[in-house]
Order: structure tokens, then sequence, then C-alpha cells
């Protein structure tokens, strides 16, 4: 009974699927030129080249009468002042992930990713269908903002460790590049954590400035050339089992358009989210390949001590969030709740599978 309410109350009809509608203008409108801010380096492989392509379906559904001009990390601002630059007004639209900015909204992380939290296929769900994306409108509004999700990595990697973890004690003192809950988590266990702009990773890497990094998986993580810098790639998703992409809009140009040029954003946002996905899903499996068997990547997994310190760990800070902020406390409600009400499916579904898959051998 108690889920049967909640998929009532998340606006689920009785095929579970929530309306989209689509509206076409009878007639020539003004148009519309909007800059782009974002936070990945021009035409970077899926997460440039998503923002690239969010652009051109706008201008395509809304037969050029609104235009989208992207510009790459640091070109108009910097990679990491997307958000601010975007409410502020210098640019009309940004393209980032939410969890850069803890530090200005702490509840924006939960929209990303949660340590051991959902899934891709769930966290859409949420959005979609379970009260997600109506909090996450609220709590941006309160910045000048209007945000969609416009893209997705799936699970990420654990990241890159210039030397191998076997136990506990090897992470403790470790400076680590990772953002979010996680990297509040990495804290909680002695590791030492910053957020930085994915093109600064390399380097730091290599100069010592880094000891560890987290950036996407092996497609991404393959451009940025970081397997010449670290000899071992940790597999163990728990940090990002879901990465959401984000576009957020200024809350005054939003509200400036017309009503079909809203839904021509909205189509396109739900369109480019399921491409990226898709294409990160194949990119990856090319790039894990080429990674292992053409540059000799060790492959490693996190011994059983440092998984169960994470996850302690994790839940401690998602406990603190929440215990201290009202906007926190009320998402993860929302996400939480979600969570249990899609589980037993995703069990008995996806993962029931894939455990049968492996078993034969499939």
């Amino acid at each position: 009974m108690q889920r049967r309410q909640f998929l009532k109350t998340a606006g689920l009809g009785a095929a579970g699927v929530a309306a989209a509608p689509f509206v076409t203008s009878a007639h020539a409108q003004e148009t519309y030129t909007w800059d782009m801010v974002t936070s990945w380096p021009k035409n970077f492989p899926a997460l440039g080249t998503g923002a690239n392509d969010f652009a051109k379906r706008v201008e395509q559904l809304s037969n050029g009468r609104m235009t989208i001009r992207v510009h790459g990390a640091g070109e108009l601002v910097p990679a990491l002042e997307v958000f601010d630059a975007v409410a502020a007004g210098t640019a009309e639209i940004g393209h980032s992930t939410p969890y850069y900015w803890r530090g200005k909204l702490a509840a924006a992380q939960f929209f990303t990713a949660v340590p051991f939290g959902m899934t891709t296929t769930e966290m859409n769900a949420w959005l979609y269908h379970g009260g997600g994306q109506e909090l996450w409108d609220e709590i941006y509004a309160k910045h000048n903002l209007k945000p969609f999700a416009v893209g997705n990595t799936g699970p990420q990697m654990a990241g890159w460790f210039k030397k191998e973890i076997n136990s506990l004690a090897d992470m403790q003192g470790l400076k680590l590049r990772l953002p979010g809950l996680a990297g509040e988590a990495m804290n909680g266990i002695g590791v030492s954590t910053v957020n930085m702009a994915g093109s600064e990773i390399f380097t730091s890497l290599q100069t010592g400035v880094l000891d560890a990094a987290d950036w996407v998986g092996p497609y991404n993580d393959m451009a940025f050339g970081l397997h010449q810098v670290a000899d071992y790639y940790y597999t163990t998703v728990w940090n990002e089992p879901t990465a959401t992409v984000e576009t957020m809009i200024n809350l005054d140009a939003w509200n400036a358009l017309p009503e079909d040029l809203q839904d021509v954003i909205r189509e396109a946002a739900r369109a480019s989210n399921l491409a990226m996905y898709t294409e990160f899903a194949f990119r990856n499996a090319q790039a894990l390949e080429t990674l292992v068997d053409e540059h000799g990547v060790e492959l490693r997994e996190f011994p059983e001590d440092v998984i169960q310190a994470l996850y302690e760990s994790s839940q401690q800070v998602i406990q603190n969030q929440v215990e201290n902020d009202e906007d926190s406390r009320r998402v993860y409600e929302s996400y939480s709740a979600f969570q249990k009400v899609i589980r037993p499916f995703s069990d008995i579904g996806e993962y029931a599978y894939l455990k049968g898959r492996d078993k034969v051998g499939g």
C-alpha cells in the first residue's frame, strides 16, 4: 500500500508514463540567441560534444528560432564558475554538473550522484516521475536558475592511483581529486580531497600535487591521458553509481521565452540525456579495451575494509548534511523514499538478470 501511494503521488498514470507535451508554433516569432558557458574543454569527448549536441537539437527543434553559442571552459568564464555566471545573467545558459556547487548549494549534490545510491535508470525515474525535478527546480530558483538533466556518464570509475591500495592503511594521507559527497566521505577515512577542473588533473598527477584522481570513466580518462601518469585504475563503483550532467538556465531568460520554446528546451534536454548516456556506454567499452590491451593499465578493486569504511563514512556525511541543511533534508528524503520504492524491481529485474547471465557465462 505504501509503494502504491508513493507511485500515485509521484505523478505516474496507469501506464507508468508521465506526459511530456510538445508545443509547436503556428507562426513566425521572435528569434533568440543565447550564450552557453560550460565546465568542459571545448569539444571534449561526450561532455563538451554533448553541449554541442544539445545546442544543435534546440536549433533544429525550434526551426532556427533559437541559437545557442557554446563556449568551452575558460572562454567566457572558468570551468567552476558556470553556476555564478548563469545566475547573474553573464550567460543565459550553462552546461556542467550539480555537485560542483556544493559550496554554494549543498543540496545540489544529490542531483548528480550519491555514494552507494541510485543507478542511472533509477535516478532518471526519480527526476522524471518521482518528484526530483520539482525539488531541483525549487532549490535552483532561489539562485535565479532553472535546471534540466541533459546527460549522464553512467557509473564512474573509482579513479587512478599512483600506488596500489591493499588495505585501509594505504589510503591514509593520500591527496585525491574527488568532488561531491564522495569527496567528503573520502575525507572521513583519512584522504585529503580537492575539486579541480578536469583539465588540471593530468599535470597535478604528474607533478605530485595529487596522488590519485577521479575523473569520469575510460573514454574521458583516456582523452586526458591519465593512464600515462598513474598505474592503477580502480573499478570499484561506489562514489558515482550515476552522474547527472545538467543544463542550468538563467531564470529571467527562461521566463522570457514563449511556451513553445520552453517545450523545445525540455524535449531537447530529454533527448540529450539519453544520447549522452548511451554514447558513454559504448565509448567506455571501447576505451577500456584499449587501456588494458594497448596501454597495459592495471585494473584493481578496493579491498573490503576500504569499501566498508567508505560506506560508513558516506552515511555519516549524508546524515550530517541533512541535519544541518533544510534543502538537503527535503531532497534526500524524496531521493531515499523513491530509492526504496524502485529498488525491489531493480533487484529482481536487471540485477537478477546480470547475476544469472554471469552464472552461465553469458
